[in-house]
Order: structure tokens, then sequence, then C-alpha cells
């Protein structure tokens, strides 16, 4: 991480403004990027156009040694195709060649010209110009102070305005922000004394992830609640609080609160350091279930937690509410009068086996009356 990536970010921003008539450079920093792309107002009498398309740019600690990953706040097949083309071919390892593959491949999918801004993508980074900045001091001197070695990563992050910090922890309850900074400076000081664990680009995007829970509406209305297991971002607990009140499974988790004070299903969340381009590891802890393709152990058999089915676009909220909605719909029950308890070490060999069989099978698709 150098000045040299700075002055690309900022080269970037330099030419899709805020203001641009195609893609907006939304927000920067060393570690990450935003921006949206627009697609044109509709013509009277035509469909009206889409929403901005968000995209999110992760900037691993090795770059350019390994090229930035990109992911869209959408489930459409089509970006998803574009965005796992990225990743298959990588053009080139740097941001702005990356950007402009993109672009073309968005205006292609959105059969619009390509736009001439483009082509400056080709041009070389500007040498960055000693500036001064708001203390007096130079960019050259606050690099300086940073240093320019990978180890600094989380202290190295460009200063935030507080309009945007003020955006950022928009919505966010007071306890759910301070679990937030804990999260960030843990991860700082982990990486102050060395002892980093997972990666920059899955730690960004679990921290992403679980801001975006704590403003969701399902969260905030008790549909289900997270939980760190040891504080650590990449092993959760997701409390399943509220199913279909239509379902056997509601009254199940009723006579359950009941009998052993429990309402609610537990979920164990384990992500790996390539997430979010391989799925989370997701399995039932308790209570033992019946149907609602949850398999021994606690394995749940659903081609979305599979390499086959997933796609880094997918949000873990929509993961939650999906793995709820297929309990009901698998028709899960409680089962009462148990002995036998779930364990992640036989959840993981059934999933395993699980997925091997679906390879060579594939899946089985309900008919549409079935849901």
């Amino acid at each position: 991480m150098s000045s040299g990536l700075k002055a690309e970010l900022e080269f970037l921003a330099s030419i899709f403004h805020k203001d641009h008539e195609r893609l907006r450079i939304v927000s920067w920093h060393l570690d990450d990027l935003q921006c949206q792309f627009l697609v044109p107002e509709a013509t009277v009498g035509s469909p009206p156009s889409p929403p901005p398309l968000t995209l999110h740019c992760t900037i691993t600690e090795s770059y350019p040694s390994s090229p930035a990953m990109w992911f869209v706040d959408s489930d459409d097949p089509d970006l998803t195709s574009i965005l796992e083309r990225l990743e298959n071919s990588k053009p080139d390892s740097s941001l702005s060649q990356q950007l402009k593959w993109l672009i073309c491949e968005l205006c292609r999918l959105y059969n619009l010209p390509e736009h001439l801004d483009v082509e400056m993508l080709d041009q070389p980074v500007p040498i960055a110009q000693k500036a001064t900045i708001k203390d007096g001091s130079s960019e050259e001197d606050e690099d300086a102070s940073y240093g320019l070695d990978d180890s600094d990563y989380y202290d190295m992050k460009e200063e935030e305005t507080s309009s945007e910090k003020t955006s950022e922890n928009e919505g966010l309850e007071k306890e759910d922000l301070e679990i937030l900074e804990n999260i960030q400076k843990n991860l700082w000081q982990k990486n102050a004394s060395g002892a980093t664990s997972g990666s920059v680009c899955a730690s960004d995007r679990l921290m992403k992830e679980l801001r975006e829970i704590y403003r969701s509406q399902s969260y905030k209305s008790g549909t289900f609640s997270v939980e760190l297991i040891n504080d650590s971002l990449y092993d959760w607990h997701v409390k399943l609080r509220k199913v279909d009140s239509d379902s056997c499974l509601y009254r199940d988790l009723q006579r359950l609160k009941q009998k052993e004070g429990i309402d609610y299903i537990l979920l164990n969340f384990s992500f790996k350091d390539n997430f979010p381009f391989d799925p989370p590891f997701v399995r039932v802890v308790l209570p033992v279930l019946s149907d609602g393709y949850v398999l021994d152990g606690g394995a749940l058999c659903m081609e979305l937690l599979t390499n086959q089915g997933w796609s880094s676009a997918y949000s873990i909220e929509s993961v939650i509410l999906q793995i709820n909605a297929t309990l009901v719909k698998g028709k899960a029950r409680v089962r009462f009068g148990v002995d036998n308890h779930y364990t992640e070490q036989v959840a993981r060999r059934v999933y395993k086996s699980m997925v091997l069989k679906h390879e060579k099978s594939g899946w089985f698709t309900p008919p549409q009356k079935d849901g």
C-alpha cells in the first residue's frame, strides 16, 4: 500500500466525479472504493429506468500484486455473470483497467454507447503532487508519518469527513455502533501485533454485511439476531426468532419455549478467508429438527450454500431470510424428547457428501406451484 495507490484513486475520482453522467465514484479509501453506474432516464412511454447500480470494490492488502475484488448489491444474474467473468479473466491488475472493463460491459448490458471518458483510463496515472493538507503539512509528510509498510494497513485509511462518518453510521443503534467500533479496534490491534487473522477482503466485506444487518428492518423488528462468537468476525451465531405464524414450526417453537425456555432456532455461520467468493458454512445448532432440508449434524441441504449455487453478490441478511423461509417451506418440525445433539464434525461430513451427490445428479427444482 503506498502513495501510488492514493494517486490512482484520486485520478479515478477526478474523472468519474460525483456529478458524472455515467459513473460516479461516491467514496474511496485506501482499502475500498464505492461507485454508482447510472442508466439514462427513460423516455415517455418506455419502462422506468432502473435505480443507480452500486458497485463495491475491495482493494487487497497486496495490491497491485493481487487485483482488487468487486461485488454488487444486486441478485441480477447478468450482473453476477459480469463480475464472475472479471474475476476469471483478470484483464489487468490495475484499478483503472478493471474499471474500464466493467464500464464497457455494463454499457453493453444496458445497450448504451461507451462513454468517451472511458478512454482516459488508458492514460498513465499522474505523478502525485506534493500538496498542503489541512494541518499545513504535506501529503508526502502524511505518508511518511504512516510509513509505507503493508503491516500498517489498518492505520492507513483515508481520513473520512464528519459527513461521511455520519452517513456511514446513519440508522445504527448506539449498542450496534459500539460493537462495530470494537471490532475495528480489535482488527487494528491484531494487525499491529502481527496476529492478524482472516483476510483484508473478507474482513472488510463482513464488516459491511454486519453494518447492513444492524440497519435492516428484519433485524430491528426481531426477526433474527446476530452475535459474534468470541468476538470473531468469522464466526457468528444467528438466532431465527420469528417464523411464519401459520406454520407447524411456529407452534413447535411456542411449545419449546414452555418446555425449555428456548423460542428460537440457533444457526452457526462460519466464514472463510476468501469470503465473499466462497459461501459461509451454515448449520443448525439447536433445536434438533426433522425435515426442512436439515440433514444429520444440522447441515443444510440448500444449493445456495454451495460453491455451485453461491454468488458473491448475495447479502448475509438475504441468506438468513432464505434459510428461515426454506425451513418453513420444507415443513421443519422440532424433535421433542431426543437425546442426540448436532455436532459440527458430523454436519461438515454430511455437507461434503451432499455436495458430491448433487454435483453428480443435479439439484431438484420443485414445481412453481410448490414455491
